[in-house]
């Protein structure tokens, strides 16, 4: 019988460092097991017990530890603050819990783009059961999604299954992800949607007006192409649709979003309308993102009066996504205030609706939810309408800077995706 070795594991990570005392081989390949009575075992009973297969697709870093419980780390929900005006519970209050998150799409998982992840982490088979996994724990009422490919074949039956109906926008052109909404149908029913198109933008141009302020020059653009991953997941090249110089190209961006307005199954039936979206990863081009973020506020401005007026109500408003965009911004500012001054010239009205940041209003914005070598950063966010008679009363958590599950960057074995998701419990009190 060959001496027991300890088989090649994943770059160290303090929090998921395999300890294998006992190794056994068999034909497959490898299995190891964690004697409960070594003296490390309870310095490190947070540790992954492994099996893995030498020729395997990656699932099993996924899999359990000693204790049963999943490897992949599920936030919680955490109550604001008592002292905060937010958190001030009303007797009739209706509580619902709303997370948005970018799952990294399959198709921009490639280990050139995320050299400090795992392989096996990487694969499809073992990512889709990893994400399944935590948004099945979740347990949100409503899941914003972004970066969904896959839904048809994967996450569409799967989360039927798991007691979700979805509505869903696939990217223009060739893109193969999109934004989906997933609702709980025991807890809200879907009235109506619309959903948004950013191309849209290029028929939307004022002849002669450029693009505004934030434009960098051709050079700026040509010299900046080739630099790597940007912040956001989508790394197609600024410059593969022609000349930026362009309006109709340079809003050619094949973005998307959704909306949908449910009815809450409570006996006072409240309305709420929900929006799912991500803006334009680069940030060289924050003149495309503000035009974005200025046409999305317009038309939750019209579906909002649309819903008013069919439904005969007054619906409260959340909007959620990966904006690509950091707090302070100009696109944030503007999302925010519903103004700019570097605003593009677009023909359509411009009818914002006050918004203001969830987390932002209670407890500041997490320092970040993006978290890979190349960029940490807040990039994802939950708004809402303030005065929708809507309060934020409980939040999810997020690692803490120099967190262990965090070590060497996302996507790991503890993060299934390059970001983390973020959610909301909103009271409504009518």
């Amino acid at each position: 019988m060959e001496e027991p070795s300890l088989f090649p594991l994943p770059p160290y990570n303090k929090h998921l460092v395999r300890i294998i005392l006992n190794l056994s081989i068999n034909a497959k390949g490898f299995s190891c097991g964690f004697p409960p009575t070594h003296s490390l075992s309870h310095k490190y009973s947070d540790y992954v017990m492994l099996v893995r297969d030498s020729e395997n697709d990656g699932s099993e870093c996924f899999e359990q530890n000693e204790l049963n419980s999943p490897i992949t780390k599920i936030p919680k929900f955490v109550p604001v603050e008592e002292s905060t005006i937010h958190s001030i519970s009303k007797p009739d209050g209706i509580r619902f819990s709303l997370v948005s998150y970018n799952i990294l799409a399959q198709v921009y998982v490639k280990s050139s783009l995320f050299p400090h992840s795992p392989s096996p982490c990487l694969r499809w088979k073992a990512r889709s059961q990893a994400i399944l996994s935590v948004l099945k724990n979740l347990g949100a009422d409503f899941l914003c999604l972004q970066e969904v490919d896959e839904y048809d074949s994967f996450y569409k039956g799967n989360m039927e299954s798991n007691g979700y109906y979805s509505s869903y926008i696939q990217r223009s052109g060739q893109k193969r992800d999109g934004c989906g909404i997933f609702y709980k149908h025991d807890m809200a029913e879907l009235l109506l949607e619309e959903k948004i198109e950013y191309n849209d933008l290029v028929d939307s141009i004022l002849d002669g007006n450029r693009l505004g302020d934030d434009k960098p020059n051709n050079k700026e653009a040509i010299e900046n192409k080739d630099d790597g991953p940007k912040i956001g997941s989508t790394l197609q090249s600024a410059l593969d649709q022609g000349d930026p110089d362009d309006p109709r190209v340079r809003l050619k961006r094949d973005c998307v979003g959704i909306m949908a307005v449910f009815k809450l199954k409570n006996p006072s039936n409240p309305v709420v309308i929900v929006a799912n979206t991500h803006l334009y990863w680069d940030p060289d081009w924050a003149d495309v993102k503000l035009a974005q973020a200025k046409y999305l506020l317009s038309r939750l401005a019209q579906f909002k009066t649309l819903v008013s007026q069919r439904f005969d109500c007054s619906p409260s408003l959340i909007l959620s996504g990966d904006f690509n965009s950091t707090p302070g911004d100009k696109v944030y500012q503007y999302l925010i205030s519903g103004n700019s001054s570097s605003a593009p010239s677009i023909d359509f009205v411009d009818l914002p609706i006050p918004l203001c940041s969830a987390y932002a209003t209670t407890r500041g914005e997490p320092p970040f939810t993006n978290y890979t070598p190349g960029f940490t950063g807040t990039l994802d966010y939950i708004f809402f309408s303030p005065s929708d008679c809507i309060r934020p009363v409980s939040f999810l958590e997020l690692p803490e800077p120099g967190s262990s599950d965090l070590d060497g960057g996302l996507p790991n074995f503890s993060h299934p995706s390059d970001h983390l998701p973020i959610g909301v419990e909103f009271e409504i009190s009518r």
